[in-house]
């Protein structure tokens, strides 16, 4: 297949690889994919990683195929197969950290082993000389589950040797012993063959005895050591395994000293030869919930499994790079999608390096745009901040357009009752401005502790060299930081050495100083003053080279750790806590504001047409708090104010009998149980001829239990994923169980079930519109698998469960056999969606042009539903399509179509040429009048329209 670069996909489909989604079962859905209207499939990361991974963003060697997933043959099947149907590739890669829980990790293997004299202990981001003296010169390893005496006198820590080499088993783990520890155990064999002294093989135990002596130390950093050492533990390790071979005396010889080490349950002092093995190791095993607060290598997150390399040097970005620029050298993969940017020293150096690896791997000088090939980073954007235009994107994974097109089918006008509502049933107000800052601060202390400590000990250092800082404290440092974090108004800056500040991180650092100064009105002033001229490259004039690094060093490392911060208090708390309308509640999105005029719609998609219109448009991703189908029913919650405000009374009512008492409070939480509630009308199953089904089963129960275990967790009121309060999850689990059992006795049902059916509804209408929105709008739509039909999974887990694609192709095959007034008619079987999608798609592939290069025109309406739709035109030359999608549409009628708009029409423009108009979902011609389009008329048998002159 013949590749221009970039290769701008029309549309992308996302698929999860995992053991249970192989290369095999990815080349036989090609032709359904095609057959979609899908250009480009968009692969989660498919390198090895841990074999039961779901995700694959645990990689532990970047340069091999999962073999998991697959084998190369699977791999260049599939990648055959996709040639074959014209279709392109776009790989989600991974620079920012790997998988350590798995031993396929030879880096991390080889660091644990060696410590700092490792070759590479460079690559990953450890500090060797910590806060706490006992870590110096080791890694913590936070694995255990229990206090590290009591694992160890359990017995659960044992020394094994295996082909010439020590390794300490933990329940799946293997930890390397460090080979000059190796005397602890064959200086006891050596005893154990006192009898053999003048055996052959007994002078040449003595010999690698010896050998180890003379090793390298594990804290050596000189280059010459640290390869003599890597060359002789090899040497000695080989050695040994002969001996072992030659000589079973020596293999018996070091079992026996291996029993007497790995000590006996019920005798304590029995372990002290094991505790003294592991205290001489390049590494601290630990209690995992210790980790916060001592842990020494960053992490992605708080996750101890994801330890994170050092990208921006060049050996770490030439080992990483190999296999991905390869595949983009053959043209396997066409496109990158780069993870978590934000985790990254220097962000926009490493996606220059990418690019120019890539223009350089296909024989192509780099484009002056510096874009070799189609490249999009889940940056995650807040607030009116932009996408850095001199980072070499289409743009980003589209988590800004899921949360417009959310917040454009929100009824704003409700905001009031929404308010009301949400703060009597839980019995308190909630801003949530203080709840960010609050919940920042509880992260930090927390799961993240150890990060701030360790800034705030690097500003204590900078402050020591000024006389004029020297008095400043460590602790009003730290806290210095630590309001500064709390206050940060967007994930991070991007300051880097040599450039000047741009405009936009010196107003966010001003910003978060002046919040953090606001909020802590008896702090000294000037120590948040010298925090920000630091942040800001204001640095002391009488600096040597030295000292201007460090004073670097800091600013950078400050950078990647406030995204992090912000993620952890925002995404994976406050998100939790804040459930007004919980559908708002998503990555990048800013539930504060209850929804978006079709105004600001409009100006949010002239700017990515400006700016990025190859950028990816998102509704469901792999990390959406819920699909976007869920999310369409839970927005129009919105439309019902008083009918939800009078339901949630009688829902209270009839489930109180099942709420237990823990903790002397009633379980669950009101808020917990608000968020029940809007999830369950988010995701209830409806039956064929559109009524809630009556039961809906245990597996559904089950999820249900599932999301809500997760959601209390992650919110950290009554419970945690830290100190579990296991109390308080059963009880929320009974009374999940209670509340969808079928009997009789269950009175909550017969009064929700007429809500869930009118929300069902809405959100049909809702999911409809915003998919032919993310299809026309400017940018890539992107579909997550199975998305194409009604999808009602939740966070995930839930949204990783395998997709049956058998019945997709079938319901594709189907599609042209349907009349569009069947397909209405019987919404609850997801086939209209489908239809939407392939009919969208097809006309959008046909029309590459006009939607790649095109205007976007916003159009506006007139008559009695004027605010009940959003309509826009793409226009290329005298080429136009004019979508037009229903919003709010509690106030027309279910189904919206027809004469229910009574005289609602659209203006269109005077640059379209109008001699004729077609609408591309039913083939009518269409009568455009005056310069109008009657509404009534284009959604005449379908919720939904795009008419055009083609």
């Amino acid at each position: 297949m013949k590749t221009e670069h970039p290769r701008i996909p029309t549309c992308t489909y996302r698929l999860q690889f995992n053991r249970w989604f192989t290369f095999a079962q990815a080349r036989e859905i090609v032709p359904y994919l095609q057959a979609l209207g899908v250009s480009d499939v968009y692969a989660s990361p498919y390198f090895q990683a841990g074999a039961n991974s779901l995700h694959g963003y645990d990689i532990t060697d970047h340069n091999k195929l999962n073999a998991a997933i697959g084998s190369q043959a699977d791999y260049d099947a599939w990648i055959a197969e996709l040639h074959a149907h014209g279709m392109g590739q776009v790989l989600d890669f991974v620079p920012n950290h790997m998988g350590i829980a798995e031993p396929g990790n030879k880096w991390w293997a080889d660091v644990l082993e060696n410590g700092p004299s490792s070759m590479y202990a460079p690559y990953f981001d450890i500090d060797w000389r910590p806060l706490k003296s006992d870590l110096r010169d080791k890694v913590l390893l936070p694995i255990l589950t229990d206090q590290y005496g009591r694992v160890l006198e359990r017995g659960e820590l044992q020394v094994h040797f295996e082909e010439g080499a020590f390794y300490l088993a933990y329940r799946n783990q293997k930890l390397p012993i460090a080979p000059g520890t190796y005397r602890f155990v064959l200086e006891m064999a050596l005893e154990n063959l006192a009898e053999y002294k003048d055996e052959e093989f007994y002078a040449e135990f003595q010999s690698i005895l010896t050998a180890l002596e003379y090793l390298p130390r594990r804290t050596e950093t000189d280059p010459e050591k640290i390869a003599e050492r890597a060359r002789e533990k090899e040497i000695v390790k080989r050695r040994l395994e002969r001996r072992c071979q030659e000589a079973p005396q020596v293999q018996r010889a070091i079992e026996k000293a291996l029993a007497k080490i790995n000590g006996r349950p019920g005798d304590p002092r029995s372990f002290d030869w094991l505790d003294e093995l592991l205290n001489a190791q390049s590494y601290r095993l630990a209690f995992w919930r210790v980790a916060a607060e001592e842990i020494n290598y960053r992490r992605f997150f708080d996750v101890n499994d994801l330890a994170a390399i050092r990208m921006e040097l060049p050996e770490v970005f030439d080992a990483a790079h190999q296999l991905v620029v390869d595949l983009v050298r053959t043209g396997a993969v066409t496109g990158l999608r780069v993870d978590h940017p934000d985790g990254l020293y220097l962000p926009r150096e490493y996606l220059d390096a990418l690019q120019r690896r890539c223009a350089k791997m296909l024989g192509i000088p780099l484009p002056k745009d510096g874009r070799a090939v189609y490249m999009i980073a889940e940056k995650i954007l807040t607030g009116a901040e932009k996408l850095r235009a001199d980072w070499p994107l289409h743009g980003t994974t589209g988590y800004d357009f899921a949360n417009q097109v959310a917040g454009v089918l929100v009824d704003a006008s409700a905001e009031a009752d929404a308010t009301r509502t949400f703060h009597r049933f839980i019995g308190h107000t909630m801003h949530f401005g203080h709840l960010v800052y609050a919940k920042k601060r509880l992260v930090m202390r927390l799961a993240l502790a150890n990060e701030v400590e360790v800034l705030g000990n690097m500003l204590d250092r900078l402050s020591e060299k000024n006389r004029w800082y020297r008095d400043f404290t460590f602790e009003a440092l730290a806290r210095a930081v630590r309001e500064t974090i709390a206050c940060f108004p967007v994930y991070r800056t991007y300051l880097a050495p040599g450039q000047p500040v741009s405009d936009e991180d010196r107003q966010v650092i001003e910003r978060a100083i002046a919040s953090a100064k606001r909020r802590n009105p008896a702090m000294e002033e000037s120590i948040f003053n010298f925090l920000r001229d630091i942040l800001l490259f204001r640095f002391p004039e009488n600096l040597d080279a030295q000292a201007r690094e460090e004073h670097m060093h800091f600013v950078l490392k400050f950078q990647q750790f406030t995204g992090p911060i912000m993620a952890k208090g925002l995404e994976d708390t406050v998100f939790y806590i804040y459930n007004r309308l919980a559908a708002l509640n998503e990555v990048g999105g800013e539930p504060q504001q209850f929804g978006l005029s079709v105004d600001a719609f409009h100006e949010r998609n002239l700017d990515r047409h400006r700016t990025w219109p190859a950028t990816l448009l998102a509704t469901s991703t792999h990390d959406t708090k819920r699909s976007e189908d869920v999310r369409a029913r839970m927005v129009a919650i919105s439309e019902i104010p008083e009918l939800w405000r009078r339901s949630l009374q009688r829902w209270r009512t009839a489930n109180r009998r099942w709420k237990k008492i823990v903790n002397e409070a009633e379980t669950p939480a009101p808020n917990e149980e608000y968020l029940l509630y809007q999830t369950l009308l988010g995701t209830w199953p409806i039956a064929g001829n559109g009524a809630p089904e009556q039961n809906v089963g245990p597996e559904y129960t089950q999820r249900i239990q599932a999301y809500m275990m997760k959601a209390l967790n992650e919110a950290k009121l009554t419970t945690s994923w830290i100190q579990p309060n296991e109390e308080w999850l059963a009880a929320t689990r009974d009374f999940v169980a209670k509340v969808l059992d079928p009997t009789p006795k269950n009175k909550f049902l017969p009064a929700f079930l007429p809500i869930a059916e009118e929300i069902a509804r809405l959100g049909a209408i809702n999911s409809l519109a915003q998919t032919l929105l993310k299809l026309t709008s400017p940018g890539v739509p992107d579909i997550y698998q199975g998305n194409e039909t009604w999808d009602f999974s939740l966070v995930d887990p839930d949204n990783r469960r395998a997709v049956d694609y058998r019945l997709r192709a079938e319901m594709l095959s189907c599609l042209s056999s349907k009349t569009p007034e069947e397909l209405l008619q019987n919404w609850p079987d997801g086939r209209i969606k489908m239809f939407l999608t392939q009919r969208a798609l097809r006309f959008r592939n046909e029309q590459v042009d006009l939607f790649q290069r095109g205007n976007y025109l916003p159009l506006h309406a007139t008559g009695a539903f004027a605010d009940c739709s959003i309509s826009f035109a793409r226009q290329l030359d005298r080429d136009w399509a004019i979508v037009i999608v229903p919003r709010l549409s509690s106030r027309i009628g279910f189904p919206p179509i027809g004469e229910r708009w009574k005289d609602t029409v659209i203006d269109v423009p005077e640059s379209l040429s109008l001699e004729r108009g077609r609408e591309i979902f039913t083939g009518r011609e269409l009568s455009i009048q005056n310069r109008q389009i009657r509404v009534a008329e284009a959604l005449s048998g379908l919720p939904f329209a795009m008419v055009t002159n083609q």
